[in-house]
């Protein structure tokens, strides 16, 4: 489960970029950039950031457009306004290539700025990814994102966290759930409810792109998480000429927050080995 004392994240300082991104920093090495999911903000990522702060990174969380203590997007937000985001970021604080990781619509903006910017990132691991949903779990997600730009934000609560945990896990871990819901409780309602709009529409942002994902991809999610598959994960990974997949037994879609024991390992390992390929690689073009 997460570990109850989390205080690299909840004694970090808090900056803010020229543009107003809030971002928060532990550890030093090669930088690895952490992307929240909608609904969510950085201190989410605290299992991860204690975790490869004392491996030898510098891990950067930070809180996506209308969430945490960043400004609002525009109203029809799109994904392309969520990676300039993140490029801004990587600028101002002056790194030219990162290990990034993406949790849920974190990961979109992952994949997408990947895409984009391939010369900018070392690897890439989109955590509970989603990707070509079906007709009815696009018209699910499309109604909660109705409901939500409709003010509607209490309403979903309880169902959120129903399929994101189970109720076998809220019975089993009620401390790690309720910062969730706390978490849900202070989000912005209205930049929560125009990210999720973006987020209820990018499944096929990716569809014919993946072939053109040049960098080491990870793609890992939940066994039972019901909305981020398992066969979406391996769908992607398939499709990306150096992907990789991962399934973590009886999990769902906040595995990463309550499962880190599980989680951490499987990304240290994909992203030391991206390391490792890379190095080798580079020895062998100049031998």
């Amino acid at each position: 489960m997460a570990p109850a004392n989390n205080t690299d994240v909840a004694t970090a300082a808090v900056h803010h970029t020229m543009d107003g991104t809030a971002w928060i920093q532990a550890g030093a090495g090669e930088p690895l950039v952490l992307v929240h999911g909608v609904g969510m903000n950085h201190a989410v990522w605290a299992p991860q950031v204690a975790y490869f702060a004392e491996r030898g990174y510098r891990v950067i969380a930070y809180d996506m457009l209308g969430h945490g203590d960043s400004p609002l997007p525009p109203e029809r937000v799109e994904l392309a306004d969520l990676r300039r985001q993140l490029r801004a970021l990587l600028d101002e604080l002056d790194i030219e290539r990162a290990h990034l990781a993406g949790h849920s619509m974190g990961s979109l903006v992952a994949i997408d700025f990947a895409l984009d910017a391939p010369d900018r990132v070392r690897d890439v691991v989109a955590l509970n990814a989603v990707y070509e949903r079906s007709a009815a779990q696009r018209a699910a997600v499309q109604d909660r994102a109705r409901r939500l730009a409709e003010g509607s934000a209490d309403a979903t609560l309880d169902e959120t966290l129903d399929r994101w945990f189970g109720p076998e896990q809220r019975a089993r871990q009620p401390e790690s759930i309720a910062a969730v819901r706390q978490w849900l409780d202070a989000v912005d309602p209205a930049g929560y409810a125009r990210v999720y709009g973006c987020f209820a529409s990018a499944d096929d942002a990716f569809t014919g792109r993946l072939p053109g994902l040049a960098v080491p991809a990870l793609f890992i999610t939940g066994e039972h998480d019901p909305n981020s598959t398992p066969a979406m994960s391996s769908r992607m990974a398939a499709e990306s000429p150096r992907g990789e997949l991962a399934v973590v037994p009886g999990e769902r879609h906040m595995m990463a927050w309550v499962e880190p024991d599980s989680v951490n390992p499987l990304i240290e390992r994909f992203i030391r080995q991206a390391a490792d390929d890379s190095a080798a690689d580079m020895e062998a073009q100049s031998s």
